[in-house]
């Protein structure tokens, strides 16, 4: 995609603290520009779901709070928002875990999604058949209890309540975890479609590098609530330390781990 725009979202040298103690991300900056697939990589704890906490402000929800730097959307500053009003504005986040109101049915879980539509019932049913078409299976469970549903089923049904609501961007938390590889491939080729044919941003955080790299334009390392590493998905899969630590090809004489991150640190601060 040709980048010739101001960021759709910008989110400018964030920190972020929970319970007043424990910092969690230490100055963290990225864009995500309209219709753009950008994706977070970094193993567990790097940092990458409070990043899109952050972003969402779901973070309160956990005793998180931005303490320094800015998030803005569409030209706006957000980070002082509660999460409905960005809902609202077009950001939805897709937890990690697969969240579905268990009780409901699918279709009922689905139209949950809509209720920033008010009173558009016919858009709300126009969105719904969309979703359905999107996701044919869940046409097919729509009467069925979330609760007993399959795990792949689950996150159709998360992403596509997330639909209804009449994205900008979606914030999408290990869409991949726990899915049998099919259904990861399955998931992803949905989630471009969505891109490519909605305009949906899209922001991935992703254990999964290589699959997030094969459907991402660009990517960000996170590494203990830093960004080490940025760049366009084609320049991270040819990167020997990407490629090393996140896509399991490794390159001849092993590294220290830890000689990399300060390798990546250093040669951060000498180009800055």
């Amino acid at each position: 995609m040709a980048i010739t725009q101001e960021p759709l979202l910008k989110v400018n040298n964030i920190e972020v603290i929970y319970e007043h103690v424990i910092l969690v991300l230490k100055g963290v900056s990225l864009d995500l520009y309209e219709g753009q697939i950008a994706s977070l990589l970094g193993a567990n704890g790097a940092g990458k779901s409070t990043t899109l906490k952050a972003i969402s402000n779901l973070v309160k929800a956990e005793r998180g709070e931005v303490t320094k730097g800015t998030v803005e959307f569409d030209g706006k500053r957000v980070d002082k928002l509660f999460a409905p009003a960005l809902v609202k504005m077009g950001v939805i986040q897709i937890m990690e875990g697969r969240h579905t109101f268990e009780h409901l049915t699918v279709e009922d879980d689905l139209l949950t999604g809509a209720y920033t539509r008010g009173r558009d019932t016919r858009g709300t049913k126009q969105a719904l058949e969309k979703v359905y078409n999107y996701f044919p299976r869940l046409r097919e469970r729509r009467n069925a209890k979330t609760g007993y549903i399959s795990g792949g089923e689950m996150q159709m049904c998360a992403i596509g309540r997330g639909l209804m609501a009449k994205p900008r961007i979606m914030l999408l938390d290990e869409p991949s975890m726990g899915l049998a590889p099919l259904l990861v491939e399955e998931i992803f080729n949905i989630i471009r479609l969505l891109n490519q044919e909605e305009h949906v941003g899209m922001l991935l955080a992703e254990q999964n590098a290589a699959m997030a790299l094969a459907y991402a334009e660009y990517g960000y390392v996170m590494e203990n609530g830093r960004v080490v590493m940025d760049g366009t998905a084609d320049f991270l899969r040819s990167n020997a330390d990407v490629k090393e630590f996140y896509l399991g090809v490794t390159a001849m004489g092993k590294k220290s781990y830890r000689d990399v991150k300060h390798y990546h640190r250093r040669k951060r601060w000498l180009v800055t």
